[in-house]
């Protein structure tokens, strides 16, 4: 799987160690993810997303619903059908 959240695009990014010796070797930083299942009331669904923790602090925010069309509003993808089935 890869290490992408599917609501902000968050990705790991590569940087450098720097040793003591101010030597320096490459490395990856990788976004905090974590695998989250929400219940969405107005589509009477539960869904599960591969979030970053700012992601997931939004979604406290805002609802998961309101969050949800906020990205497909900007043309995010979000991989969840919002449509009332």
């Amino acid at each position: 799987m890869s290490r992408v959240c599917q609501l902000t695009g968050k990705r790991p990014i590569t940087g450098n160690n720097v040793s003591k010796s101010n030597r320096r070797t490459k490395r990856r930083f990788l976004p905090n993810l974590q695998t989250k299942k929400y219940f969405i009331p107005e589509i009477d669904k539960w869904v599960t997303l591969k979030l970053s923790t700012s992601a997931m602090r939004n979604i406290n925010k805002l609802g998961v619903y309101e969050y949800l069309k906020q990205c497909e509003a900007k043309g995010m993808s979000t991989g969840v059908d919002l449509s009332k089935k």
